[in-house]
């Protein structure tokens, strides 16, 4: 199964999208651990000035239209997964761009 899901992450469409996102954050000013067998890249909160990834997720929607998971609520010390949110790139090119285009306005 894991080997299944690595040639779809790694094939030219899903590629291109993971490659996007994660450019497109990094643009935006977030430190991010690039995904090498999951559809999120994972993205480190305080590096957009959050200590807490939870609260950011919350205030995301409003402050600029996108959602992120907080990363907390896959750890049983909260305090290691605290600083950590994802975003899904099993999007479309077009949404992923208004996503990135959107995060611009988080500085």
């Amino acid at each position: 199964f894991v080997g299944s899901v690595r040639c779809v992450l790694e094939s030219g469409d899903m590629r291109r999208k993971k490659d996007f996102l994660s450019e497109g954050l990094e643009s935006a000013g977030f430190e991010i651990f690039r995904p090498q067998g999951t559809y999120f890249v994972t993205a480190d909160a305080r590096s957009v000035g959050y200590e807490d990834g939870l609260e950011l997720c919350w205030q995301l929607p409003e402050k600029v239209g996108v959602v992120a998971v907080p990363n907390v609520v896959f750890y049983d010390n909260a305090a290691e997964g605290q600083h950590l949110i994802r975003f899904t790139f099993c999007k479309s090119l077009d949404v992923l761009d208004e996503a990135v285009t959107r995060l611009q306005g988080l500085r």
